[in-house]
């Protein structure tokens, strides 16, 4: 009879906890909570908003980087020997580009010309005194309508063009004749980079592709990750001793043979366990120096690795998603809360951390965000997504002036022949 009773006893409780949305206990809700409590792991650290060694002087040796291929093909822009006063000298007017904020645009130089594209997919060449030379659009009515947004690169007179709409295509830069078109299975969204008789670019699959420049023949490809995740950022690629090295729309950075496409190495930045939240990553332009891949992301991690095995070499709470730059073995970023950040690119060690957005009000500066900067003579000149841009002093780290260009978004500046560039949505406005 005991042992009846006992074994009563022990049902009842049992199905009570099994029950018991109260308590939780063994239930199908605590089960939830749990598995949020894993997530919430990996959620991102604040950002600083502090400066840091404010009053310490930077001074840079007397040197320039030179604007070559070497330059391109690594993303990092170094020292530009310019000091100019900014003061408008020509403007290049073209159609106005629908959702400009949501490009990164890049200007083609030749020969004293400029290249460019409008709102229709209508590729534009300039001469140095404004005047159009020529245009040429090689999209039918339809796809006209969808807008396209070119990204482009070159090899001497061969111009390669891929777009948001799957089309890839090449044109002879003198006269704008197509040379080749070809289509790919989805759009592509990253930069183009050209090395040898190859070009690379990166689909919205997160497909690497290897084709060829003479005829659009595709040579290789290699699928970095999951393609249901598609990168709200243009993506980017930099090129080293036949290794190509790419960051796709999950975070992973990749390390792949130039000829034959095979992966060396890849290494995850972000956790598998919350790929949902990768849709609103945006990393950086990866740059590479040395033997070393520098980005960074809006999640206040800026990392470098090493080019030669993948491994973290160190990593750091900086909040950006603008390009750094490197020189004398020092780099240059601005968080998007406005701070210069400066720091040891072989220990990783923050030097200095200055706020530049300083002369905008509180309540302004808080809807501001850095879209990129140059490094000059003295200054560095960083562009803004409500149309400005900040003339900062590198020894101190102080904004000296704010330039106003435009009310929207402009792009980040471009400086060749002691002239620097910038993009509107209807122009590109010269200054000297």
């Amino acid at each position: 009879m005991n042992n009846l009773l006992i074994l009563f006893l022990i049902s009842i409780f049992l199905t009570s906890c099994s029950l018991d949305k109260r308590t939780g206990l063994w239930s199908k809700s605590e089960k939830i909570k749990k598995e949020k409590k894993i997530i919430e792991v990996f959620k991102k650290e604040s950002a600083s908003q502090l400066e840091f060694n404010s009053d310490l002087e930077i001074k840079l040796p007397p040197r320039f980087t030179k604007n070559n291929i070497i330059n391109r093909i690594s993303n990092n822009t170094g020292r530009t020997k310019y000091n100019g006063n900014l003061k408008k000298i020509a403007k290049f007017k073209f159609s106005s580009i629908n959702d400009f904020n949501e490009i990164e645009p890049d200007l083609i130089f030749y020969n004293d010309t400029i290249i460019f594209f409008d709102k229709k997919g209508s590729i534009l060449k300039f001469n140095n005194l404004s005047k159009l030379i020529w245009k040429k659009n090689y999209y039918t009515k339809v796809e006209k309508k969808l807008r396209p947004k070119l990204f482009f690169s070159n090899k001497k007179n061969i111009l390669i063009i891929v777009d948001s709409i799957a089309k890839y295509y090449a044109i002879d830069i003198n006269n704008g004749n197509l040379l080749w078109s070809k289509n790919n299975s989805t759009p592509f969204n990253s930069q183009v980079k050209i090395y040898q008789n190859k070009f690379f670019v990166i689909d919205s699959e997160n497909i690497i592709r290897c084709y060829s420049i003479k005829t659009g023949k595709e040579i290789w490809s290699l699928e970095t990750d999951t393609s249901f995740i598609s990168s709200q950022k243009r993506l980017s690629l930099v090129i080293k001793n036949n290794t190509l090295y790419v960051n796709n729309s999950v975070g992973d950075v990749s390390a792949v043979n130039i000829n034959s496409g095979s992966l060396i190495w890849q290494t995850p930045t972000q956790s598998s366990m919350i790929y949902e939240d990768t849709f609103s990553l945006q990393t950086s332009d990866l740059t590479i120096n040395g033997n070393s891949l520098f980005f960074s992301n809006n999640r206040n991690e800026f990392f470098s690795i090493d080019s030669i095995s993948g491994s973290l070499n160190w990593k750091q709470k900086i909040n950006s998603n603008v390009r750094p730059t490197i020189f004398n073995d020092i780099i240059f970023t601005v968080t998007l809360e406005g701070f210069l950040t400066i720091i040891d690119s072989q220990s990783g060690n923050i030097i200095r951390i200055t706020d530049i957005f300083n002369k905008f009000s509180k309540n302004k500066r808080k809807k501001i965000k850095p879209v990129g900067f140059i490094l000059g003579s003295s200054n560095i000149y960083l562009t803004t997504d409500h149309g400005k841009i900040l003339i900062i002093d590198i020894k101190s780290g102080k904004t000296i002036s704010v330039k106003k260009i435009d009310n929207e978004k402009i792009s980040r500046p471009i400086i060749l022949n002691k002239n620097l560039y910038i993009i509107k949505r209807n122009s590109i406005v010269q200054l000297n």
